[in-house]
């Protein structure tokens, strides 16, 4: 077995703070394409406007995130995220697998979406902490604009998922009976 240097705990902490933000940079710019694809995916107008709008907001996510590696004098990259290619792995063997008609695969999104938003909250909540405890606070100030956005996104898809699936019920109801 390999052995360890003689690390301080800061130094440990600040490997595994550089460790979390590289995964976040991965999985942000992953889901940046994601966004793309459920936007073509839903059928709410409101929904695809707020996914259009969060993937602008994932854009600066990145940019902040790079910000965030500059603050605490580290070099920018991503670290393979499992977490988020699980996500997306799930939801391309939903459609792979169940083939889905155009309503249960946007129920079947609003799922997903919220899963990769929570997702995201805790790693945004959990490098913050990080940070905070190195007294990195331009990186916890960065870190925490994000998780302000993503919770938002959150909130938003809770609070509009029961009005966006009866809409589409609707919508279906419809065109069945014409």
């Amino acid at each position: 077995m390999a052995e360890r240097s003689e690390a301080t705990p800061a130094q440990e902490l600040k490997e595994v703070l550089v460790h979390e933000l590289g995964d976040l940079l991965y999985a942000e710019r992953r889901i940046l394409t994601m966004l793309k694809t459920m936007e073509r995916e839903a059928a709410d107008p409101a929904l695809i406007a707020r996914m259009e709008e969060h993937r602008g907001e994932t854009e600066e996510q990145i940019t902040r995130l790079e910000r965030a590696f500059a603050a605490i004098g580290e070099k920018v990259k991503a670290e393979k995220c499992p977490g988020i290619i699980g996500l997306k792995e799930e939801h391309d063997s939903y459609k792979r697998e169940e083939k889905p008609s155009k309503p249960q695969l946007a129920a079947f999104d609003l799922g997903s979406g919220l899963r990769v938003e929570h997702y995201e909250i805790a790693a945004y909540r959990t490098a913050i902490a990080m940070a905070t405890a190195l007294g990195e606070a331009e990186c916890a100030r960065l870190l925490q604009e994000s998780l302000i956005e993503e919770e938002d996104m959150a909130r938003f898809l809770e609070k509009n998922a029961v009005k966006s699936l009866r809409k589409l019920m609707l919508q279906e109801q419809t065109k069945q009976a014409a």
